[in-house]
Order: structure tokens, then C-alpha cells, then sequence
């Protein structure tokens, strides 16, 4: 939050998605500022990420084309209604994601995101990059995440 204190401009919700958890596991931390709530959803990760679909995030990447999540901070921007519904842009604010905004990754919705798909399948689906959320927790994620607040996404050791 410190390196970005310009960009992030609203404090009292930060995201954080650990992705050295699998898809499985709840791994998006909305952490309230104020009060050191934290709940956490299911969110996936993009298909260039995790190219054998194992359910673990294998790598990120920047790079446009790559169908990878990416790394870094980001602020949250506009929302917008698109291909996946109701979404809302990010930008990346390091150099491991400063294509965020030119490659689409965005905040959406999608149906590959569930309880019932890691009951059925153990994992979730992937995304081209994007934080997709289940449409029920997408709600949330939207009310709570507005434009001007950081996401911060990594593999964070719990060591």
C-alpha cells in the first residue's frame, strides 16, 4: 500500500489473492482496514498460469497472450457491463502487471467458479487472467471492491 499511497486512493478494503493456495480453497482475502475482518472466496486463475489444469497456479506472466494471472499490485477502476456481465477494470501498478489494463484482466463473474464445480471436479475452471468470482460472490466483491482500491496478487508463503 505504501509504494502505491498515489494510486490507491480509497483504504478501507484491500483484495488479496494468495495464489499459493489451489483453486479449490477460498485464496481471495477481502481484508476490511479498520476492522482485521477478513473473508475469503473462491476465485480462479488464468488458464496460461496452469496450462495442465492441475488446479495450481504454475506461473505468472505479463505478457500479452498469455491467458496467465500476473503479479503485483493493482488499483481497482470503472466498472462495466461486458462478454462475462457486470465487471470492473484494474490497473497494474508494478512492472510484473502493467499490461493488466491493455491485456482485459478485469473483476467478472463466471460460471466455471462455484462450490459445485470443486465438489464435481476438485478444482475450478480458468480464466484468461482474470479474478473470476462465482456470480453470488461476485455481488459482494463488487460492492465491497470499488474503483480505487488495491488488489494485491502473489504465491504467499505461509512459512
Amino acid at each position: 500500500m505504501s509504494r502505491h499511497v498515489d494510486r490507491v486512493k480509497v483504504r478501507d478494503v484491500i483484495g488479496i489473492a494468495d495464489f499459493d493456495a489451489a483453486s479449490n480453497a477460498p485464496r481471495f482475502h477481502l481484508l476490511d482496514v479498520a476492522s482485521g475482518r477478513v473473508n475469503s472466496l473462491l476465485v480462479a486463475h488464468g488458464r496460461g498460469s496452469d496450462p495442465s489444469h492441475t488446479g495450481w497456479l504454475q506461473r505468472f506472466s505479463n505478457d500479452m497472450g498469455s491467458a496467465a494471472s500476473c503479479s503485483g499490485a493493482f488499483v481497482t477502476a470503472e466498472e462495466y457491463v461486458g462478454n462475462h456481465g457486470r465487471s470492473r477494470r484494474i490497473d497494474g501498478l508494478d512492472p510484473t502487471n502493467s499490461n493488466a489494463r491493455g491485456r482485459a484482466v478485469v473483476i467478472h463473474g463466471a460460471w466455471y467458479v462455484s462450490p459445485e464445480m470443486v465438489r464435481d471436479h476438485g478444482k475450478l475452471g480458468r480464466s484468461e487472467g482474470c479474478f473470476a468470482f462465482s456470480e453470488q460472490d461476485l455481488v459482494q466483491v463488487m460492492a465491497r471492491m470499488g474503483a480505487g482500491r488495491l488488489i494485491y496478487s502473489d504465491k504467499i508463503d505461509r512459512t
